[in-house]
């Protein structure tokens, strides 16, 4: 999210540059086609590699784990609350899709004081409480960019930035070899500025207009996000305690090494997709007159009114903001509902994203004044086709999460088979929500290998988060759809044990044993189950045979030292060399 100059991580060259001097090469078609391969390939190993790992839980839980062990938990409540309250409705609002080989999304507020937040490949989302402060609490500008970090993770930006990275670096070098000149410190000069000016800015880009759509489609006040924008302009610039932030006002050119458009820039188009947002009608002048159809409706410096966040160009953008989404929601002066209430023009509803508008209408008594400009730009829409490209617009938009919607359904067996993987690693991690969600996308397929299993997952999720019901439901079903499966029966087994039904659990263990004899597991289970029931001897038993079939097994140790001293005497020497290093280590430190 944030500006920065100097921070350029180099990885690559680009695919245009100027070389020092004009100097000019030759090499022949067969040297040019390799170097041409050999970047395509370097590209294309990358990617599959990052997509890979972002469609893996496990890196995205222990990204997460990492990111706020290296920036500390943030342990304000609210901040966690804040965040919380706006991905959720974001994620659960806002108008996107997942691709099939994309995980959902997960967050995490950290207490680094840096005015950022970032999306990693995994679609983990790391949240500064810097940003917080930054951008004082409001949750219209912390919504815009947290949508902002979603579209990186939606169009899977950071796979494909660092592919397009290794890319670009492999084939500056190969040039550099052809012309005889390899200069290490200019080639990474400029893979420096070539990442930042061809690969990083675009998405940025991206996910400005991205997230401006997201987050108004959940619902959020359009504009926050050239407020948040203004808001980064001036902390980055006036307020940041960080030289690591502090972004120069007098730059003398964007095409410094910034890792970010530039932000004035980033701004304007924000401001931009506002106004065609709400059918071209509301903009922002001089970031301080509110404008309907380019008529000034008011000043926000004129106004007698409370400064909300000690920030007028702040206010100025959300008051248009809620005038936007007025105007984008409402095809008719007559639904925006104008009305005297306590002798004053009252008007909307009570919608969060219209209360600087309704505030500022109402404080300066200019409810008669808006009611005229709203009613003539709504007449003057018969003469523009502004309405009409903006629903079009918003078809083609919502065509595309289709669309995407559509591709996740016709997912081949090998990612629905990740995405059961995913749910069970969600589940065991404690991660219930998200292990649901993603076994119900697999679920939902069309090319499906083992429904049993879903079923089987989706009990196992349903139990840990303490639906046993559903849970059993759902077990159930997996034993009826695939009853020749041992794991299905030692699945339900393992729910009715949790749910104290141990009866039924322990018919379920023996019927796997009876089904297959070899089974390690459904030995496992049913030991375990007899060891309950204070039944040692049975558990004996079956703990024996378990160790026959699998010796590597945890067994649990009292039942190990009669079944196999020789192997419970090496366990516990080993323990008592650990344990002996450990207290040592200890004294060495003090």
């Amino acid at each position: 999210m944030k500006n920065l100059k100097g921070k350029i991580l180099v990885l690559c060259a680009a695919f245009s540059f100027s070389l020092p001097g004009g100097a000019a090469f030759a090499a022949d078609a067969w040297s040019v086609a390799a170097q041409a391969l050999g970047v395509f390939a370097a590209y294309r190993s990358s990617l599959a590699e990052m997509l890979k790992i972002g469609n893996n839980a496990a890196f995205q839980i222990e990204g997460r784990r990492h990111d706020l062990a290296i920036n500390g938990r943030n342990l304000n409540r609210n901040d966690t609350a804040l965040v919380d309250k706006i991905m959720t409705q974001l994620k659960d609002h806002g108008q996107y899709a997942l691709k099939a080989n994309s995980l959902p999304f997960m967050w995490g507020v950290n207490n680094n004081k840096m005015f950022n937040a970032a999306c990693y490949p995994t679609n983990y989302i790391s949240v500064n409480r810097g940003l917080l402060r930054g951008l004082r609490g409001d949750e219209n500008e912390i919504a815009a960019v947290l949508a902002h970090e979603m579209t990186h993770g939606l169009l899977q930006h950071s796979a494909k930035n660092y592919a397009k990275a290794v890319a670009q670096y492999y084939g500056m070098a190969f040039l550099n070899m052809s012309l005889g000149s390899m200069d290490w410190n200019k080639l990474n000069e400029l893979a420096g500025y070539s990442v930042a000016t061809n690969v990083i800015a675009p998405a940025e880009e991206e996910a400005d207009a991205g997230g401006f759509y997201l987050m108004t489609s959940a619902g959020f006040n359009p504009g926050g996000a050239p407020a948040a924008m203004a808001r980064m302009r001036r902390y980055l610039r006036y307020e940041t305690e960080d030289f690591l932030e502090y972004d120069s006002p007098d730059r003398l050119s964007q095409k410094e090494y910034s890792d970010h458009p530039e932000t004035e820039l980033r701004e304007q188009k924000l401001l931009k997709l506002m106004t065609e947002y709400g059918a071209g009608h509301v903009t922002v002048t001089e970031g301080k007159n509110v404008m309907i159809d380019g008529s000034k409706l008011f000043s926000v410096t004129d106004m007698n009114a409370y400064d909300f966040y000690g920030d007028k160009t702040r206010d100025a953008y959300c008051a248009a903001g809620g005038l936007s989404k007025a105007f984008h929601d409402f095809d008719s002066a007559a639904e925006w509902n104008f009305r005297l209430k306590d002798g004053k023009m009252d008007f909307l509803t009570d919608d969060v994203a219209y209360k600087e508008i309704k505030y500022f209408i109402s404080h300066n008594g200019l409810g008669e004044t808006l009611r005229n400009l709203v009613e003539r730009a709504y007449l003057n829409e018969q003469y523009t086709m502004a309405r009409v490209n903006m629903k079009n617009n918003e078809a083609a938009r919502l065509a595309a999460v289709e669309k995407l919607r559509r591709e996740e359904k016709e997912a081949d067996k090998k990612l629905i088979a990740q995405m059961r993987i995913n749910s069970d690693i969600y589940s065991d991690c404690g991660f219930y929500e998200n292990a649901s969600y993603t076994v119900n996308r697999a679920m939902n397929g069309l090319e499906q290998e083992d429904m049993a299993e879903n079923f089987s997952v989706r009990a196992r999720a349903k139990a840990l988060a303490g639906d046993f019901a559903g849970a059993i439901a759902d077990a159930d079903k997996a034993v009826t759809s695939d009853p020749d499966n041992v794991n299905n029966y030692l699945n339900r087994a393992d729910i009715y044990r949790v749910m104290g039904e141990h009866e039924k659990a322990l018919a379920d263990a023996e019927k796997a044993i009876a089904m297959d004899a070899k089974s390690a597991a459904a030995h496992y289970v049913a030991a375990a189950l007899y060891d309950d029931a204070n039944d040692r001897e049975k558990a004996k038993a079956t703990y024996a045979k378990m160790h026959e079939l699998a010796p590597g097994a945890n067994i649990p140790f009292a039942y190990l030292k009669e079944i196999d001293p020789k192997k419970a005497a090496e366990i516990k020497k080993a323990n008592q060399e650990a344990a002996a290093e450990k207290a040592k280590k200890l004294r060495e430190k003090k």
